[in-house]
């Protein structure tokens, strides 16, 4: 048995985050990761393969993914240059209701999803702390936006956020790195959306990419395939950035291939006092203790930890007396939108590969009075989305053979738009993970069991999406445009799980406090999606981040105020 002052479990976006902000503040951390090891550029073994240098021409072997990574391909993550940082279906096991299915996307090495997520990062706004309360869905958030407000500059700074200033009260303004440029297509595309429909603002994306050298890392080069991983750490991950930080103090230790079973909870004190782990490699069973444990393993992982740490004090759950924990799962719909030719700008041709889209940010029911906009559903949506020429496109649209058709494959088509969605999800108690009594991993851990739907209110914004899209292709001057989806794919899909440890101001009926401590084991945090009182349509992970960051300070001020003693 080792003692430290704080245990981190999981080393992804959050996991990171606790780990540096602990230690520049003084603490002797330990981080534990399930996944492998895995060292920042070496092994980035496919970042800048072309097709022609992977066996399967980049595509993988299909009937081993389909067999071994089901969950991963159903979410088109994956491809042969990643598969090595993705999990195999039989080391995360599940189960899930064929009606209501949910797909977890996990993967299994050091530094986690930090190394393959979208890394558009933007700002909540002050409605969407207030929401729940205005409208009633949820439970009130314990914080408001002045709260975190000095959490995302603290975050930006670091990190660096590149992007526009555009003063819209959806989507606040942060510390801003120079924005990435828009291609000819975007730029009028941008001028002809916002004549037609003057309360939509098309943007560039906010995105965890430097565009200019800041803080000792390099500014990107625009070589395309970030989620293949960045050796010049030019977009924000663990491996790159909080990862070397906390590094730098001497003051953090990393074991991987370390699976978190239970956090051990003493009756007498009422705090946690470590983490049980587990050696995937040797099967050996550790035990760790600390003053302070966060949780930080990604939404799913961290709510099966805590169902499997109940006891006679927490029967149904590690500091579960509110009924709560498992509960409200939410994802972002996605995948509705439109796709467009858009014809009149043949003569010219984009140069690199920009790691970054636009952004059209929410423009439903952002009026005081809700019958201003009578959409059929409340909340509301934004959009991603390019324009990109399309090569190769005159080979595949006509027949041919030979070299002079082999020739063509190296021209330029028409340039295509698309605006894809990111809607909105309401809590809702049913949506939830428990644990299987009849089902267990390798390890001997329960299983989780997942239940989620979507709900009328998802369904009707899905369609008001692609609706939408439509009539901006259309605007826009777009040509041939189709919607890109009717139906929602699954939950999980969106890869934005949350909300099964919410915070809120009442121990009643929320796991978490306003720090992320929870109501009854004060020197227990979670810090990942699990926190979340509510989803918004924002891409959360810069949120998940100015909530670590301000957990770990008060963690502190609590510990040196002697409050775990």
């Amino acid at each position: 048995m080792e003692d430290f002052d704080a245990i981190v479990v999981g080393s992804g976006i959050t996991g990171g985050w606790a780990a540096k902000e602990l230690t520049e503040r003084g603490l002797r951390v330990l981080m534990l990761e399930r996944g492998k090891p895995l060292e920042h550029g070496k092994d980035y073994v496919g970042e800048h393969k072309a097709p022609y240098e992977f066996k399967y021409r980049g595509l993988g072997d299909r009937k081993r993914i389909e067999s071994e990574y089901t969950y991963a391909d159903a979410a088109q993550v994956m491809n042969e240059a990643t598969q090595h940082f993705f999990a195999r279906d039989e080391d995360i096991p599940y189960q899930q209701d064929e009606d209501a299915p949910f797909t977890w996307v996990r993967t299994n090495v050091l530094g986690g999803k930090s190394l393959i997520w979208g890394r558009q990062t933007y700002r909540w706004a002050v409605s969407d702390f207030e929401a729940n309360a205005k409208d009633g869905h949820g439970v009130d958030w314990p914080i408001r936006y002045d709260d975190i407000a000095p959490w995302y500059d603290h975050v930006e700074d670091f990190i660096g956020v590149s992007g526009r200033a555009e003063g819209l009260p959806q989507i606040p303004d942060g510390q801003f790195l120079p924005p990435m440029d828009f291609n000819c297509v975007e730029e009028e595309a941008k001028r002809r959306i916002e004549d037609s429909f003057p309360d939509r603002t098309m943007t560039i994306g906010r995105v965890g990419i430097l565009t200019e050298d800041h803080k000792g890392r390099a500014a990107c080069h625009y070589c395309g395939p970030c989620y293949r991983g960045c050796s010049t750490a030019s977009y924000f991950s663990t491996q790159g950035s909080t990862l070397p930080a906390a590094q730098k103090t001497k003051r953090l230790e990393v074991r991987t291939n370390a699976i978190v079973e239970r956090v051990e909870y003493d009756p007498t004190t009422k705090k946690a006092t470590g983490v049980h782990v587990i050696d995937s490699e040797t099967n050996e069973r550790h035990f760790f203790r600390s003053k302070v444990v966060f949780l930080c393993a990604g939404t799913m992982a961290s709510t099966q930890i805590l169902l499997n740490s109940r006891n006679e004090s927490f029967p149904d759950g590690l500091a579960n007396s509110s009924g709560a924990l498992g509960r409200y799962l939410m994802d972002h719909t996605m995948g509705a939108g439109a796709f467009a030719v858009m014809p009149g700008f043949e003569k010219w041709v984009a140069r690199g590969h920009r790691p970054n889209g636009i952004y059209i940010p929410r423009f439903r029911n952002l009026a005081s009075d809700p019958a201003d906009d009578e959409p059929g559903f409340i909340r509301g949506y934004g959009y991603q989305g390019m324009a990109m020429r399309m090569q190769g496109f005159p080979a595949l649209a006509q027949p041919g053979f030979g070299a002079d058709w082999k020739k063509t494959l190296t021209g330029f088509g028409p340039w295509t738009m698309f605006l894809a969605g990111f809607g909105e999800c309401l809590p809702r108690e049913t949506n939830r993970i428990t644990l299987s009594e009849n089902h267990r991993d390798r390890w001997g851990i329960p299983q989780m069991n997942v239940h989620f739907e979507w709900d009328k209110n998802e369904l009707a914004m899905y369609r008001q999406i692609g609706a939408d899209a439509v009539a901006m292709l259309e605007a826009a001057g777009g040509v041939y445009v189709n919607p890109l989806s009717e139906t929602p794919p699954p939950g999980g899909v969106g890869i934005h799980e949350m909300g099964t440890a919410r915070m809120g101001l009442d121990p009643k009926t929320s796991v978490l406090g306003s720090h992320c401590e929870a109501h009854d084991v004060p020197n227990l945090f979670v810090t990942d999606g699990s926190c979340m009182t509510s989803s918004a349509c924002q891409n959360p992970s810069l949120t998940y981040m100015a909530l670590t960051a301000r957990a770990c300070a008060y963690a502190v001020e609590q510990l040196e105020r002697g409050a775990y003693a």
